[in-house]
C-alpha cells in the first residue's frame, strides 16, 4: 500500500511469469524457493528461472531474513539510500454492469487503513494488486500452493488473529465451495471479516486450465464438472442460513454501496457479486496461442502484453 515499497506479484501463469523475470541477470532468493509454475505442462518448462540468469540463495527458509538483510544493508553501505515508495493514489468508484475490474476498483477505492486482504478470486482477481497498490497499508495473503478452497479458511485465521484489523475475502464461487462452512465460523466468532463472492457461475480458472493442458475433444460430461450455474448457487441464502447479512449485487453503484456499508459497519457481511468470467468463448480458446507466442515476441511487447492481462 501508500508509503511502502511497491512489491510486484509474480504472474499465476508461467509464461507471464517468465516474461517478468527475463532480462535479469542476477535473482536472489531471501526466505524464499526459486520460482516454479503451479502445474506442469506438456512440453513446457517449470522452473521458472532464466537460463542466462544467476541464482543466488542470500537467506534461506530456516534463517533470519530481516536480520540478514540488515546485514547486507550495511555491508554494501546503503544505510542511507531511501527506499522508492508508493505513492497514496485511490482508483474512482466506476460504474455500469458488473465486472471483476470494477469490483477491483472499489476495493482499492474503499479499503479501510490497515486492512487484510485474503485473495483467493482467482482469475476474477488479477485486477487486485493493481488497483490496491496505492490503498492505505495492508496486509494481502495469497494462494501459494496451488490448491484452491484457502481463501475462507484464511480470511477465518486473519481475523482471530487481528481482531481490531478488518479482513476482506475475495473468493471464487467455486473455490468458496470447498470450505463454505467458513461462513459459520464467522459469524459464530462475531469476527469482522466482509466476503465478496466473484460468482460468475463456473470453475473458470479450471476451464483455462483444461485448454492449456492441451485437452481436446472434451465432452459435455466433462465440461459439466466445471459448470456450477446448473443449479446455480444462492449464496445469499446460504449466508443468511448461518447469521450472516448478505446481498446479491449486478451492477457497479450496487457492489460500491454494499461494500462501503460493509466496511462501515464492523461484523460478518456477505457480497454475491455476479460477474461475467474473464475468460471464455473465443478469448478463452485464444489464451493459450497467446501465452505460447509470448517467447517469440519482442521482450517489450509481450511484457506490455502481459501487464495488460494481469498488471
Amino acid at each position: 500500500g501508500a508509503g511502502l515499497p511497491n512489491v510486484g506479484r509474480i504472474a499465476y501463469l508461467a509464461e507471464m511469469a517468465a516474461v517478468q523475470l527475463s532480462g535479469y541477470d542476477h535473482l536472489i532468493l531471501i526466505d524464499a524457493k526459486a520460482p516454479v509454475s503451479f502445474f506442469a505442462y506438456p512440453d513446457k518448462k517449470s522452473y521458472l528461472v532464466p537460463d542466462d540468469c544467476e541464482l543466488h540463495d542470500l537467506v534461506t527458509l530456516e534463517q533470519d531474513a530481516l536480520k540478514s538483510l540488515d546485514a547486507l544493508v550495511a555491508a554494501v553501505g546503503a544505510t542511507d539510500t531511501a527506499p522508492k515508495l508508493q505513492e497514496a493514489k485511490r482508483p474512482k468508484l466506476a460504474s455500469g454492469k458488473l465486472n471483476a475490474e470494477k469490483i477491483a476498483q472499489a476495493v482499492g477505492a474503499l479499503l479501510p487503513d490497515n486492512a487484510i486482504i485474503s485473495d483467493e478470486a482467482q482469475t476474477s482477481g488479477l485486477k487486485i494488486p493493481f488497483h490496491t497498490a496505492g490503498a492505505p497499508k495492508h496486509d494481502l495473503l495469497t494462494l501459494t500452493g496451488g490448491a484452491i478452497g484457502q481463501g475462507l479458511p484464511v480470511a477465518v485465521g486473519a481475523a482471530v488473529a487481528a481482531k481490531n484489523r478488518p479482513v476482506l475475502a475475495l473468493v471464487g464461487d467455486g473455490s468458496s465451495m470447498y470450505t463454505i462452512q467458513s461462513l459459520w465460523t464467522i459469524v459464530a466468532e462475531k469476527l469482522d471479516v466482509t466476503t465478496v463472492v466473484m460468482n460468475n457461475g463456473s470453475y473458470a480458472i479450471l476451464n483455462i486450465e483444461l485448454e492449456r493442458v492441451g485437452a481436446e475433444k472434451v465432452g459435455p460430461k466433462a465440461l459439466a464438472q466445471l459448470d456450477i450455474s446448473q443449479p446455480g448457487i444462492d449464496f445469499v441464502s446460504i449466508a443468511k442460513g448461518m447469521g450472516m447479512p448478505a446481498e446479491r449485487v449486478r451492477t457497479a453503484e450496487e457492489f460500491n454501496s454494499a461494500l462501503e456499508n460493509a466496511f462501515r459497519e464492523p461484523g460478518p457481511h456477505l457480497i454475491d457479486a455476479v460477474v461475467p468470467s474473464e475468460y471464455e468463448g473465443l478469448k478463452l480458446k485464444a489464451l493459450p496461442y497467446l501465452l505460447n507466442s509470448l517467447d517469440k515476441i519482442p521482450n517489450s511487447i509481450a511484457k506490455a502484453l502481459k501487464n495488460k492481462l494481469a498488471p
